[in-house]
């Protein structure tokens, strides 16, 4: 399973400062005159200053904050300029959005940061912020499903864990068929997995493999998915679709990783399983019919049992229930019968069979 935190992501305020200063800022007046860019990496890169005054240089000036760790500034500088502009068409509010969103994390406050990242996401799909909006709503949702609680007041203790699934589902949906979007489906399937919501894991795990066939998680998955359809089998007396699915599921990746197959036998084993578990069922059925002294529907439920799943215990206890009613009986041979089967294979005569019929 994924897991991260929104802060192991984002530069600390100590790593941005040596960042600053090993760029060649031998002081704050000099710092000024340059401006900051949060790049694809989550670094942060020095580029020129843009003139004093305009857009350019709030958000020159607000990037130049988050670098030097100073989040608070940033998001009152941001907030002032969003609520002077945020109703005009200006070319910067997408920026000043994700800008905000980034220092209200770096301020711990990932869960208001979400408001700008979908304000981002809901307005402004062409932006260059977009994808950068939908990497941040994802790291937020890796720390709810891992368990990360949301802030009320000053404590965190608010499960946000519904939350985190809906930001991995809303990723998948935002970026079909990117990386970010594969990492989302599997971190989302792992975690149902983990949890033993197993519907919704191998729902969630089936979802991957049609999605991303060729991803190098693809026979994990397979395996998940097999795994969980077995483990929603409950017993006997609950429904039994799982272990079809699962089965087909073991012939398809038998089919498509032979070798993988052969080489660590857990097909095997897993059919096994089901073979035993689809035979319990069938046992519990014919018992069922011994309730209620339907012995012709039990006889027949038996004997089938028996031929389909011959080398499961169910079988074995089946053949023991047949016995015992008298439904079956072995076939002994008497020692009288056994010499005369003995003499009549065996030649009397010392003369080859084939020389007496030439005389």
């Amino acid at each position: 399973m994924i897991q991260m935190n929104h802060m192991t992501r984002l530069p600390h305020a100590a790593l941005l400062l040596s960042l600053i200063f090993a760029i060649g800022c031998p002081s704050l007046a000099d710092a000024q005159s340059s401006a900051f860019t949060l790049e694809d990496s989550g670094d942060w890169a020095q580029t020129a200053a843009p003139e004093p005054g305009t857009d350019a240089a709030v958000m020159a000036d607000a990037a130049r904050f988050l670098a030097q760790g100073k989040p608070g500034k940033a998001k009152d500088m941001l907030s002032d300029w969003l609520e002077k502009n945020k109703r005009t068409r200006n070319e910067y509010i997408a920026q000043a959005y994700y800008l905000r969103g980034v220092a209200r994390l770096d301020q711990d406050r990932e869960y208001k940061a979400l408001f700008d990242f979908e304000a981002v996401i809901r307005d402004y799909p062409s932006s260059p912020y977009f994808l950068k909006a939908v990497e941040q709503e994802y790291y937020i949702g890796i720390d709810y499903i891992n368990g990360l609680r949301r802030r009320m007041l000053w404590f965190r203790y608010e499960n946000a864990r519904p939350t985190g699934e809906e930001l991995l589902i809303r990723t998948q949906e935002r970026a079909p068929g990117s990386k970010l979007a594969e990492k989302a489906a599997l971190a989302l399937a792992d975690h149902y997995y983990g949890r033993r919501e197993l519907p919704l894991a191998a729902e969630m795990y089936s979802i991957f493999r049609e999605n991303y066939p060729k991803s190098e998680h693809v026979r994990e998955a397979m395996l998940r998915e097999i795994e969980a359809n077995i483990a929603r089998f409950k017993g006997p007396r609950y429904d039994g679709s799982g272990l079809l699915d699962a089965k087909l599921l073991i012939e398809q990746y038998q089919a498509q990783f032979p070798g993988e197959s052969i080489r660590s036998g857990i097909t095997d084993g897993l059919n096994a399983w089901i073979d035993e578990s689809a035979a319990q069922q069938v046992l519990d059925t014919a018992r069922w019919y011994l309730k209620v002294d339907d012995d012709t529907s039990a006889r027949f439920i038996l004997a089938r049992l028996i031929r389909r799943h011959p080398a499961t215990d169910a079988a074995d206890e089946a053949i023991g229930i047949m016995l015992k009613e008298g439904w079956l009986e072995f076939e002994q041979t008497t020692d009288s019968e056994q010499a005369t089967d003995s003499e009549q294979a065996t030649p009397t005569s010392e003369t080859p069979p084939g020389e007496e019929s030439a005389s």
